[in-house]
């Protein structure tokens, strides 16, 4: 349980870091794929052409990540985010003018940098930087901005392109992002005071220190937990943006699967939660060996069965690792690495992630081009992330040893 006294003394500073992951949303696989079949149809892609599209797209945004990610270490979170958040909003605006695959990787490079990028690095950089000992707790309720996304704006958004040319719903996004600016320099108002800030950039990572991004670069450790948490955002991604495709392989509707999402969501909430406490209490490295063992259950489930029971399956074992990967990813860079400069160390980890989610759509669209059922590719993803949770399990106490005593 979580004290309230926690609750209200924070509210301020947790409030504007749900809505800024919430804000990610419009930027996200799931928000984006709802409106694949339009795109698809409307600049005559194929599967391979869209995943092509998404990717360049998704690549750049990721590039630029590895460079802007410092800027949280740079600027007050309020002025940052209300900057990204006018840019933003710019972007969900040209969604509605694109008129070429060209234009239309520009708004998805636009979209991912915005969304997936920076709001998820601003808000969850902040936690880092303001929480230590309840740190796993703090990111778990911002994390409730990811999973209310999931939940509402799929069948939302379903529902308004029902009744709505598909444009409308960016018109949206677009108006609600902006209203979002003034809220932020409400609730941030006063930001977490400088004694409290010192008090956080005390939290040492490894060998008893605050690595520098260069340093961590150096480390041989970033890489392998940097790669070995690609697999999650690789199979998640690849499932959210091909739904409409299983939908037409398998004989389901896009709302029987939208319908799933607010289930999925639910157990991303509770599993970020409850590795929340753990990571509050042993330490996130010792949760990387079993969190993906759900995932991998899920790709596996996904590609045997076509039943319709199957698509609750597949997103309640994917919510479960989405969940405990919130929470987790959150903790586990300033554990290592300390917090003085985790906004430059993140950006670096988050944009691997983004390489990750931008590989998936456009290898799975081309593989499906070349005739390799998405059933096939799932089955592949399920023993990659089994293989990575063994070489977690290997991993682990070899971080354990350089840690602080806590961890």
């Amino acid at each position: 349980m979580i004290p309230r006294s926690f609750l209200a003394e924070n509210a301020r500073w947790l409030a504007a870091g749900a809505a800024l992951t919430f804000a990610s949303s419009f930027g996200q696989t799931f928000f984006i794929a709802l409106f694949g079949a339009e795109l698809r149809a409307e600049f005559g892609l194929s599967h391979g052409g869209w995943g092509a599209v998404y990717t360049a797209g998704t690549v750049g945004s990721a590039a630029l990540l590895t460079v802007a990610g410092a800027l949280s270490d740079r600027f007050r979170a309020r002025a940052l985010a209300a900057a990204v958040l006018a840019a933003y909003a710019g972007v969900c605006l040209g969604m509605t003018q694109v008129s070429g695959p060209v234009g239309l990787a520009l708004v998805v490079f636009g979209l991912r940098f915005c969304g997936q990028g920076m709001m998820s690095n601003i808000a969850l950089t902040a936690m880092a930087r303001w929480f230590s000992a309840q740190r796993g707790r703090a990111v778990a309720i911002v994390a409730l901005g990811f999973s209310v996304g999931e939940a509402a704006l799929p069948a939302a958004t379903v529902a308004l392109m029902g009744v709505a040319p598909w444009r409308a719903a960016w018109v949206a996004a677009a108006a609600f992002l902006l209203a979002l600016i003034p809220a932020m320099f409400w609730l941030l108002a006063r930001e977490r005071t400088p004694r409290q800030l010192a008090e956080e950039s005390s939290v040492l990572g490894m060998d008893a220190r605050h690595w520098t991004r260069e340093q961590a670069l150096g480390e041989r450790a970033f890489w392998a937990v940097s790669l070995g948490v690609l697999a999650p955002p690789f199979v998640n991604t690849a499932l959210f943006f091909h739904q409409t495709t299983l939908a037409e392989t398998k004989g389901w509707s896009l709302g029987q699967i939208a319908a799933a999402f607010p289930l999925y969501s639910a157990l991303t909430i509770g599993a970020s939660f409850a590795a929340a406490a753990a990571v509050d209490r042993y330490g996130a490295r010792r949760l990387l060996p079993l969190y993906q063992i759900p995932m991998a259950c899920a790709a596996l489930a996904l590609s045997l069965g076509d039943a319709v029971w199957v698509v609750w399956l597949v997103f309640a074992l994917v919510g479960l690792t989405q969940g405990a990967a919130v929470a987790l990813l959150g903790a586990i860079w300033p554990e290592l690495f300390g917090t003085r400069h985790i906004g430059a160390i993140r950006g670096v980890a988050v944009s691997a992630m983004v390489f990750a989610t931008a590989a998936g759509p456009g290898i799975t669209g081309g593989l499906i081009d070349l005739g390799v059922r998405l059933e096939t590719q799932f089955l592949g993803m399920g023993a990659l992330s089994l293989a990575v949770c063994a070489l977690f399990g290997l991993l682990s106490p070899r971080l354990g040893r350089r840690l602080p005593a806590r961890a």
